[in-house]
């Protein structure tokens, strides 16, 4: 006898077993992982959405509370599930997963608690979706971007961090709080280590293509009479800050992510500071992810923008490098 579904629909065409062609999956529900799947959902950038967990109650929570609303996105599938295999045929992967910096906590001594998460994720990951774009956002976001390409195997263009993204973004809205204009109108990297030891470029900071430091040639320096140094003080104090008020940071990561994503998947070659392998460049040796400005599409990062930094500001870049490779150097079974 004929449900309402077969009196509702005439089939004109076999419509089962379609593979999605932009899916998306979350490694992670946390905070961070929540906030990066709502502001990819709004954005309308996925025909599919996975989440992936260990906690299982969480997960089916998060999924039910995204269906209830489903009405209001266009996003035609949201999954969930612990199991990896719901996660096949993924065209980007990001992975969120991990455990959270604690108030105070230097991002680079997550390294060691994280490792053996990303042992478990990675191989799983790569196992269902051999060809999906890898975006790390879990901190410390270099080096687990470097354990990611390791454990991945997957080629360097295909392995992301998003790195310096935000901290430029942050970068841009203080400028932009001082000068009286639009962040989006406001233009400058922040580059090198997602953290402590990131490189403001203020050789290349810019409003309308107006160089500031044209206008004020100490712009960035300790003679600075204006003290624009501060900025960036506050850029990497941002996040400590953030956390210490409300024990997390979410929505602006969320964001960050969901514009890198907009980037893969509608095939912008858009530039980034992402965090890429920079061995060879800028005379650094040692293979380690830093940000740089990365020309990103569908394929991943397909080009590194070759900017003129001031001789101060390599320097600063190779002492990035040189942090993060003193921890990276003593990794075990990777």
């Amino acid at each position: 006898m004929a449900g309402v579904l077969d009196k509702l629909i005439t089939p004109m065409v076999e419509d089962k077993n379609t593979l999605p062609t932009s899916k998306i999956t979350i490694v992670g529900v946390g905070q961070v992982g929540m906030a990066c799947c709502i502001s990819i959902l709004q954005q309308d950038l996925c025909d599919e959405m996975a989440l992936v967990d260990i906690l299982e109650d969480r997960l089916r929570g998060e999924m039910m509370d995204l269906l209830h609303g489903s009405v209001f996105l266009k996003t035609p599938k949201i999954v969930a599930d612990k199991d990896y295999s719901v996660t096949a045929n993924s065209r980007i992967v990001i992975v969120t997963g991990g455990v959270r910096q604690q108030e105070g906590e230097s991002r680079l001594n997550l390294i060691q608690r994280n490792l053996n998460v990303f042992k478990c994720i990675i191989p799983q990951v790569v196992k269902y979706s051999p060809n999906c774009i890898l975006l790390v956002v879990s901190n410390p976001v270099d080096i687990l971007t470097y354990v990611t390409w390791k454990l991945s195997g997957l080629p360097k263009h295909r392995v992301i961090g998003s790195g310096c993204n935000l901290d430029s973004a942050r970068f841009r809205y203080l400028m932009a709080e001082k000068l009286g204009v639009h962040p989006s109108s406001c233009h400058g990297f922040v580059l090198g280590e997602h953290g402590d030891s990131s490189v403001p470029v203020w050789s290349g900071v810019n409003v309308a293509g107006v160089s500031l430091q044209t206008l004020n040639p100490e712009l960035g320096t300790d003679k600075d009479s204006e003290n624009w140094k501060a900025v960036h003080k506050m850029v990497v104090e941002s996040a400590y800050e953030v956390i210490k008020l409300k024990g997390y940071t979410n929505w602006a990561i969320g964001l960050s992510v969901a514009d890198l994503t907009e980037s893969i998947v509608k095939n912008l070659s858009r530039v980034h500071p992402i965090s890429t392998m920079v061995k060879g460049m800028y005379g650094i040796e040692s293979e380690v992810f830093l940000s740089l400005p990365c020309v990103l599409n569908a394929k991943g990062i397909t080009g590194v923008i070759n900017q003129k930094l001031k001789d101060e500001e390599i320097a600063q870049l190779r002492k990035s490098a040189n942090t993060l490779w003193s921890i990276q150097k003593d990794l075990k079974d990777l």
